[in-house]
Parts: structure tokens; sequence; C-alpha cells
């Protein structure tokens, strides 16, 4: 049993050696049963080196194998390191900070950042938010950067200032003082905002909302309130946004002071980033850390995969 990790100091007296690395990865994915990355019913044969053997298909592998991990030559040990700061750090940390940390190139930074991004994307909070009486806060932002900061040629027509229209918009739910689930959708059309909402939100919940059109039709189905933002109304009895929205500030400051751009194929990625993040805001160093290693089996990604993003 691994003690508590506070500080990097504590990380490294906590896993000194590659093999000490290695050994907490099978713990958390094999719990002393290997498993066949091939062949989940298959017979495992123990080999030297830290392979095993999958006796369906013939083929070896490691803890590595069908992993983020997979098919990389940095040691396990500055991925843990990575791992550690990444997901510790309320705002996140570039490329190019992370390249001198563990010192590796800006490319094979990136590369390993986006691979974590997709393990952030972990099997515990994609359920759905709510449930009978429960309350969800629901309301959508737009992700870009001003108008008036761009070059004219990328500039989409009639646009000017600070409009939502050339930005990419986002939807967010959370239910209140608890986790939150955000995707990208097309727009904020209620074609759109609709099924995220059926999809996401469980049924009996209370939802609130703010004057947005879209949602007013979820009265057929919800027991839902909302507040006038546009009069400057922020809180009407129980009816309130400032939960969601106080996400979407942690989510607009990293993103603006750590990564200043994001582009739009990899938003989604960032959006999981920071809702793993802002879920698991409760829990110690160790169990952040645990969780987002126990999620990485079946999440291969290989660089031309994430370029064609």
């Amino acid at each position: 049993m691994l003690p508590e990790f506070k500080s990097i100091f504590d990380l490294l007296k906590a896993f000194p050696t590659e093999q000490s690395c290695i050994d907490h990865l099978e713990r958390l994915q094999w719990n002393g049963n290997p498993v066949s990355p091939f062949d989940v019913s298959s017979k495992v044969y123990k080999c030297a080196g830290n392979k095993y053997k999958c006796k369906t298909t013939g083929k070896y592998f490691n803890v590595r194998t069908g992993t983020i991990f997979d098919n990389t030559k940095i040691p396990l040990q500055k991925w843990f390191l990575a791992l550690y700061v990444f997901s510790s750090h309320k705002k996140g940390i570039s490329s190019h900070q992370l390249a001198k940390d563990i010192s590796v190139t800006q490319k094979s930074a990136w590369f390993l950042l986006h691979r974590l991004r997709y393990a952030f994307d972990h099997p515990n909070f994609k359920k759905v938010v709510g449930g009978e009486g429960g309350i969800v806060e629901i309301d959508e932002a737009g992700i870009g950067g001003q108008s008036y900061y761009k070059h004219s040629n990328k500039k989409l027509k009639n646009e000017d200032g600070a409009t939502i229209s050339g930005k990419t918009s986002v939807i967010g739910m959370r239910e209140r003082d608890g986790n939150v689930k955000a995707m990208v959708v097309k727009d904020r059309t209620m074609d759109s905002l609709l099924p995220a909402v059926y999809d996401n939100v469980a049924p009996g919940s209370v939802i609130m909302t703010d004057e947005l059109q879209a949602y007013q039709h979820l009265k057929k189905d919800f027991e839902h309130h909302s507040v006038n933002h546009t009069a400057k109304q922020f809180v009407n009895g129980m009816a309130h946004t400032n939960g969601i929205e106080n996400f979407w500030s942690h989510l607009k400051r990293g993103i603006d002071g750590i990564y200043h751009w994001v582009s739009k194929p990899h938003l989604q990625s960032y959006i999981n980033e920071f809702t793993l993040r802002f879920n698991t805001r409760k829990f110690d160093t160790k169990s952040r850390f645990d969780l987002v290693l126990s999620g990485v089996a079946g999440k291969k990604l290989t660089y031309e995969e994430l370029k064609k993003c």
C-alpha cells in the first residue's frame, strides 16, 4: 500500500525506480491476475522482463499494451511525474513547461498531455447527472477568442467585437454541489442543446437555466426554473446557474492563462481535462492520480490519429 503523496518529493519516494511504476500499474489494472488485451478470456503466461504471453493468440504483451503508455519510449517514471503535475495543477500545464520539467521535447510533451487528456475521459463521470428531485444547473458558453483580436482573414462573415457567433459552443450540466458534464455542441439552438440535456440529465431532475428560449421546451418533461440574465437577474428564489458558471470560469481561465489557444477539433479533450479535475476537487492527490491510472486500459492513441483531429 503506497503512502499518500502531497509533493513531487513524495511521489519520487513512492516510485524510486521504473520497476516500482510497473508494479503499481499492474496492481491497479490487474490486481494480481494479468489479463490479455488481445483476448480477455485467454490464459496468460508470465515471461521474463515484465512480459506476458496470451495463450489464445500467441502474442506477447506488458502492462503498457493497449493503454495510453503503449508504444512510447518515455519511462513510466516520467509519465507518473507528468500525470502528478498535470492532474494536481488547477489550471493544467503547457507542453513547453512540461517539456522542461521532465526533460523531453516539446513535441513529446504535447503528445503525452493529449494522451493523458484521453485518459481523463473517465467512465466514472459518464453517468447522467441529477435524478429524482436532484437540482441540475445548465448553461452554455462560447469558447474562443474575441473577434477584434483575430486577423481579418480568419473572421467569419459579419463577425465583430465579442460576439459568440465566431466561438465554439459548449453546454454544461452541473448537479448542484456535485459533478459536471460538458460537451461541444454545434450551436446554441434547440436542436443542438436539448438532445444533450436529455442524454445527460436523469428524468425527475429539477433544472435551472437562464432565459434562453431553447430551454423553455424542457418544461414538458422536467420541473424547470430560470433566471433572466439579460435583465440582470442572477438569483430567482432557488433558481440560479452560479455553480455551472463557476466551472466555466475555471475552464476559460485555464485555456486563456495556460494554453492561450485551443483548436476546435481538440476542444473536447481539454474540456474532459477540466471536467475530471473539477469533479475530483475533493479527492486527495493520490486518489486522483490512481483514478486516472485505473482508466488508461483500452485507450491507445497514436500520434497519427491525434494529428487527424
